[in-house]
């Protein structure tokens, strides 16, 4: 990462100064800034879904569908439908995933699928909210992924991410580059990386289970789900915090940390008593190179447009399906009773409860937030947690790491899955705690 002076550098002005830090205020504003607008306390973008939704008024359900119907069809005419058993499979699912919204939308098919918490829960509190959020969201994800701000956080924080997390420093931008934008974002990068022998197969195995979770646009559905939205920041932080430390020590444990650790092209070090300047130049270089707002807003817009087909439909079917299971089934309560422990050991009133709801994340990582959405503070603040820390769940995030190169199976990605939610719930309840104490 060490950049030698050149000409370049030289001539970087008060444009590529504004480049780098007027995207990167406005972003963080957006993101993470709580304003008041008509009574309703809480950040812009979210101000800027919900008057998208009143603007819409009923056409929101058809414009979900739409989005829903586009998905479906997406695979089949990209072509890649049947590459592989896990392409059909989800293709299947999300064929029933717009028979799912067609239902919600017209009222057709059975009375149980029309009870309050199955279909209009489903369509109404989720996929409509996700189908908006994500292409607006990702408008706005420009301006804090594309103008440097990432890479110069990178290089400032290379000295911790090899002793903790066992990886380079440029998967730091990896690790935010998920949480502020997406895991398909950062998988993406991971891939490549990976491709490239940058990484080890360890090293794109810990970012892949990792870091590579849903973005802030779908936390903020999770928080507004979980009535956390009044305590977002403290919510956000800590919840990337309690991520992170799970993945400290999930690192440290089988199966990743048996995985092959040798690398073709490791990471140079930056000059010592230079990373301060080597993170100024790195981000003001890419502040530079960055094409212009409308490009990048562009670009990203058409990625958030894809991402949002790609998912709706599945969060449609599995959603559905995880949402029977956990009511008509004892399958998630069987499940959960694996972490109850994990919950109990700290006197929760929902223990049983939360610890079913955080197994039904397997299916879909909303499903903890949908079925603890009545709980008591603390529970919901942990279920919150545990839907974006457990990162793994079979609705998107394990189908897109199995259509990557890095070595991971559906059973290693199952046993760290089991790990991450322990360790979640056991640092999760007692935050929850905390913050209901600090919120008073």
């Amino acid at each position: 990462m060490n950049i030698p002076d050149s000409p370049a550098r030289q001539r970087h002005g008060a444009a590529t100064l504004l480049k780098l830090f007027l995207p990167s205020i406005l972003g963080i504003l957006i993101f993470f800034v709580p304003i008041d607008i008509g009574g309703e306390t809480t950040i812009l973008l979210d101000h800027m879904v919900t008057g998208a939704r009143n603007l819409l008024g009923h056409a929101s359900g058809f414009y979900a569908l739409t989005l829903i119907v586009a998905g479906a069809a997406y695979p089949v005419i990209r072509g890649y439908w049947n590459h592989s058993l896990t392409e059909r499979i989800f293709t299947v699912l999300k064929v029933g995933g717009v028979a799912a919204a067609l239902m919600a939308l017209t009222g057709w098919g059975p009375a149980f699928l029309h009870e309050p918490d199955m279909l209009p829960f489903l369509f109404d509190k989720l996929v409509i909210p996700v189908g908006l959020i994500v292409p607006i969201g990702a408008i706005f994800l420009a301006l804090l992924i594309s103008y440097g701000l990432l890479e110069l956080i990178g290089v400032l924080v290379q000295p911790v991410m090899r002793p903790i997390w066992r990886t380079p420093g440029r998967s730091a931008i990896d690790a935010v580059a998920s949480f502020v934008g997406s895991y398909s974002i950062g998988l993406l990068i991971t891939n490549r990386v990976y491709q490239a022998g940058q990484y080890s197969a360890r090293e794109a195995a810990i970012i892949a289970t990792g870091f590579s979770t849903v973005s802030a646009t779908f936390m903020i559905i999770v928080a507004r789900t979980l009535d956390l939205m009044s305590v977002w920041n403290l919510y956000f932080w800590l919840t990337l915090l309690i991520t992170f430390i799970v993945t400290a020590i999930t690192v440290r444990l089988p199966p990743l940390s048996r995985m092959d650790n040798s690398a073709a092209d490791g990471e140079p070090e930056v000059v010592s008593g230079k990373r301060l300047t080597t993170a100024w130049h790195t981000g003001l270089e890419v502040a530079a190179r960055a094409p212009g707002l409308h490009r990048s807003v562009a670009l990203n817009f058409k990625e958030g447009v894809v991402m949002a087909i790609s998912i709706l439909p599945s969060i449609m079917s599995v959603g559905l399906i995880g949402l029977l299971a956990a009511k008509y089934t004892p399958l998630f309560e069987w499940l959960g009773w694996l972490f109850y422990p994990f919950v109990a050991v700290w006197g929760l009133g929902d223990a049983a409860a939360l610890a079913q709801a955080s197994a039904s994340g397997l299916a879909e990582m909303f499903l903890p937030a949908l079925l603890m959405a009545d709980a008591e503070f603390a529970a919901r603040f942990a279920a919150g947690v545990v839907s974006v820390s457990s990162v793994l769940f079979f609705s998107a995030s394990i189908p897109c790491i199995l259509s990557t190169s890095i070595p991971l199976s559906v059973g290693r990605m199952l046993l760290v899955w089991f790990i991450r939610v322990a360790l979640s719930l056991l640092l999760a309840v007692p935050t929850g705690y905390l913050v209901q104490t600090l919120a008073g």
